[in-house]
């Protein structure tokens, strides 16, 4: 029996392909010491992921070119169409429709709500001005009368609306490492979601987690709340879960499969644990953007070389974990290689004939660990002269969402876990 998986602020789907599962993934990211039994089947370059028994049925965003995207890939993987399980628009004007009286807005018995409240005002990159906001739900340039339930840094008390209205017995909720450094902002949001349903929650101390130690081929740090339903958890498993230090067996948040560098984890696969996953294990097998015929590949951003001083004007190290990748374009993608002149090293590569270039869009998403059937370029018509998303546009999806082998690896210990948490009823 799949659960029902309500999904917010889901941009194309990260988060919601990570907790769906079933798709490949290259496999040098799969620590299958640890996790052979997550394999369906194998190729030469990738592993097939197996399905979990999560179901998104519905999802939200505010952008359309969003819907388009996750509407595309998730068609696709369910054989029929999806069109209105994604539901374009403000979750403030949604939740706002919902007490109006279309209570139908969200489906029925939904079993687990995740949602990455929007971060870029809790951003270390960014104006971190956290509940200050100075946008409203819309994105838009706010002045001094708008309520500020209704900010950008706010919209985590909406998430909350919807998780009073449909009361899932589990919900996660995802921002930036950034909001724990905030001083109190942690501890409130925390706090504010432990107050659900007249303290109906239990909300546990939110945890950092780096992708790179769970194989993404990326340096990225998410901070991730896990909230539990009280009145649905079993005995034992409120008990446990109320302890200070979790057992790692009952605890929510996955236990990291990869080593960064030399650090210790202290945990029962400590032993097993693989090294990060560099750069070129995702890359160097695609052809160059000449030589495909996958539009999210055959495109990059054509920005010039702008001075080593300026952030994205970096080439990409091969060896290592890539940079984070940002939800913006142009000058701020990072290069595949460089010339010489500027600062490149990969001479084998430039002394074969090929040219200086920013990462293009299926890189981007390759180092995400989206799956390669995951378009992030729609064309409008067969002759691909306009888009329905647009390399620019899928720039910034790509750096916006969740790594969907991040969310696997919590959807995979959620589920591992799920009869021991909460009551068969």
């Amino acid at each position: 029996m799949k659960k029902n998986l309500l999904s917010l602020f889901s941009g194309c789907g990260g988060m919601d392909i990570g907790f769906e599962g079933g798709f490949k993934i290259p496999k040098a990211t799969i620590n299958t010491a640890i996790h052979k039994d997550w394999i369906q089947k194998e190729d030469e370059i990738n592993y097939y992921l197996k399905e979990t028994f999560f179901e998104t049925k519905f999802a939200n965003d505010i952008s359309e070119h969003a819907k388009i995207t996750w509407n595309d890939y998730f068609s696709k993987k369910r054989g029929y169409d999806l069109n209105g399980t994604f539901k374009v628009g403000s979750i403030v004007d949604i939740v706002k429709e919902y007490k109006n009286g279309n209570t139908n807005i969200f489906p029925q018995n939904v079993e687990i709500v995740t949602g990455g409240f929007p971060c870029q005002d809790f951003s270390v990159a960014g104006k971190r001005k956290g509940f200050n906001s100075h946008k409203d739900h819309n994105g838009n340039i706010i002045n001094t009368y708008i309520p500020t339930e209704e900010t950008r840094g706010k919209l985590y008390m909406w998430m909350k609306e919807v998780i009073e209205i449909t009361l899932p017995k589990i919900f996660i909720a995802e921002n930036v490492k950034g909001l724990a450094n905030l001083g109190e902002v942690k501890d409130i949001i925390q706090s504010d979601f432990s107050n659900i349903n007249g303290d109906g929650y239990l909300v546990l101390s939110p945890k950092v987690l780096h992708a790179g130690q769970f194989g993404v081929p990326q340096s990225r740090e998410r901070i991730i709340f896990i909230g539990f339903k009280k009145s649905a958890l079993t005995k034992e498993a409120l008990e446990e879960l109320s302890k200070k230090e979790i057992s790692e067996k009952y605890n929510p948040y996955p236990i990291p499969t990869h080593r960064l560098n030399g650090e210790m984890h202290y945990s029962s696969v400590e032993h097993l644990m693989k090294m990060f996953t560099p750069s070129k294990e995702v890359l160097l097998d695609l052809n160059e953007p000449e030589e495909t015929t996958d539009l999210s590949q055959m495109y990059y951003s054509k920005a010039k070389f702008m001075g080593i001083h300026c952030q994205g004007q970096k080439e990409i190290e091969l060896d290592k974990l890539a940079p984070t990748i940002r939800s913006e374009h142009h000058g701020n993608i990072e290069y595949r290689r460089l010339t010489v002149e500027n600062g490149g090293r990969k001479i084998e590569e430039l002394k074969s004939g090929l040219k200086e270039r920013r990462l293009t869009l299926r890189e981007c998403a390759r180092i995400q660990t989206f799956p390669d059937d995951f378009n992030f370029v729609i064309p409008q018509n067969e002759k691909n002269t306009k888009f329905a998303v647009s390399p620019s546009v899928g720039y910034k999806l790509v750096g916006n969402a969740v790594p969907p082998l991040l969310a696997y690896h919590i959807a995979k210990k959620i589920e591992s876990n799920w009869e021991f948490y909460f009551d068969k009823n």
